[in-house]
């Protein structure tokens, strides 16, 4: 038995099935290859802090209606420190397994096929639903801009899944300077709209919101009570949102093991700051209960009674270019994400095609074209972003769930990154994240319900269908075959 686990070791496992027709192993996987080397650390920091921005702009905000100041406040700490134990694990699980599957692939070397089928349709659902979303609210803020005439509607965004998904069919390269450029932007209008209403500050605004004397525990600055923090978990998730899915970007990084830990420490430093100074600037500026159910808090923190300003003005026209940089980015995400899951068999293998210029044209177009279905159909942002934000709150989960068992099953396992404070670190990750998965409750249920019958579907399909289905030669199912071998062979 030896003999024959050293030589999977050599020559590595054979596909399960046939991949593709006629083809081999070898050709299956040069028809599903990605532009590598196309990305160094500040590309993926760019991409980290476009994931995030449009959240600065507008809905962080809901969660002082749900929670006051002060719950908004505790909520974003928690948040963040959530977030930021959970990037510190994916630094570490994405220089173990550097390949575009991100998160499903920690989880599948982790927990298996189901675990990693778990965490890539979580995935999925999130970075499906959120571009749906901001599209919407893309087309809410040309309406109210007033450009070129437009209304918020269909034809808007199809433009904008039409104009966007061509520019990544293009090239991944060219794809994340754009989005490094508009990232620029919005980060820079953020800077100038905190300095003007700082101008305005007063401390006496941030606890302006009526104090509700049933709730238990309510004070000033907590006038929903302490039932308030947690309700308001999934709008101080907004500050941070997408931050997760740098990793989706390693197969195309220029080495990976060095510019995927950086990056994904900086953009998170980033979004830290940047929360930090929106988040006191707005509510300090016109006070909390003035913001807290504006479409767009920072433009109302400026304006207050006086109406429009030059610099008002400005920050409404930045904050359509956050949502064109998110928007823009989670299509990018999305994409990878259906890539691998596509190419390791979770999902149909024809998805995983890739173009002469290395780009999954059909894991653009399809995810693409559900998602303008979607935000046509319904026009409901907020429903579907509560949506993504369920199968984040699982992700997130299954990710840290996935670096404590590797940390424990393999501690002999090669680690160029090694996370900070090691378990401890995603276990604070994965008890905040299922805290915030049981918040979705009680924020929007019919979008847990809705979420949770996607998933229901989805693991249907997996459980009668593509689990017998894997591909072996694909580089998750092949680093998993040859961890079991390695594991034979140091039991025997």
């Amino acid at each position: 038995m030896a003999d024959d686990i050293e030589a999977r070791l050599t020559a590595g496992p054979a596909p399960t099935t046939s991949p593709a027709g006629a083809d081999g192993p070898d050709d299956y996987l040069e028809r599903r290859t990605l532009r590598r080397g196309s990305a160094g650390w500040l590309l993926l920091t760019g991409l980290g802090v476009a994931y995030v921005v449009s959240g600065d702009f507008s809905g962080w905000n809901v969660g002082l209606d749900k929670g006051g100041f002060g719950g908004l406040a505790i909520a974003t700490v928690l948040m963040g420190a959530m977030y930021a134990c959970l990037v510190f694990s994916l630094a570490e699980l994405s220089t173990i397994l550097p390949t575009a599957g991100g998160g499903y692939g920690f989880a599948r070397r982790a927990l298996g096929p189901w675990g990693g089928f778990l965490t890539g349709t979580a995935i999925l659902i999130e970075y499906i639903l959120a571009p749906a979303a901001i599209v919407i609210f893309i087309g809410d803020y040309v309406e109210s801009l007033g450009l070129f005439g437009l209304t918020s509607g269909w034809p808007v965004y199809l433009g904008c899944f039409v104009i966007f998904i061509g520019v990544h069919l293009w090239g991944v390269g060219e794809a994340l300077r754009f989005s490094l450029v508009v990232t620029a932007v919005a980060v820079a209008a953020l800077l100038i709209f905190a300095v003007g209403a700082f101008t305005e500050f007063s401390a006496d605004g941030l606890n302006d919101i009526p104090v509700d004397p049933d709730a238990f525990g309510s004070n000033s600055w907590l006038p929903l009570g302490l039932l308030g923090i947690w309700a308001a978990f999934p709008f101080g998730m907004w500050f941070f949102l997408g931050v997760e899915g740098v990793p989706l970007a390693a197969e195309e990084a220029k080495d990976p093991v060095r510019s995927m830990p950086k990056a994904l420490a900086v953009s998170m430093g980033i979004l830290a700051l940047l929360a930090l100074i929106t988040f006191f600037a707005a509510t300090g500026a016109q006070g909390a209960d003035a913001v807290k159910s504006a479409g767009n808090p920072l433009v109302v923190a400026l304006e207050g009674d006086g109406g429009p300003t030059a610099l008002s003005r400005f920050v409404n026209y930045a904050g359509l270019a956050g949502l064109v940089a998110s928007f823009f980015s989670l299509i990018y995400a999305g994409s990878r994400q259906l890539f691998a899951l596509s190419r390791a068999g979770y999902l149909p293998r024809f998805l995983s095609l890739t173009s002469k210029r290395k780009a999954p044209y059909l894991g653009l177009i399809i995810p693409g074209a559900i998602g303008f279905a979607l935000a046509a159909a319904t026009g409901n942002g907020a429903r579907m972003l509560n949506i993504a934000v369920f199968g984040a709150t699982i992700s997130y989960a299954l990710m840290a769930l996935s670096h404590i068992v590797l940390r424990r099953r393999e501690p002999q396992l090669e680690r160029p990154y090694r996370t900070p404070g090691g378990i401890l670190t995603s276990s604070v990750a994965f008890v905040l994240a299922l805290s915030a998965l049981v918040a979705t409750f009680l924020v929007d249920k019919d979008a847990a319900f809705i979420a949770l019958a996607v998933y229901a579907v989805a693991l249907a399909y997996f459980a009668f269908y593509s689990r017998h289905h894997l591909v072996a030669s694909a580089p998750e199912e092949e680093f998993a075959a040859l961890a079991e071998a390695e594991a034979e062979l140091a039991r025997d």
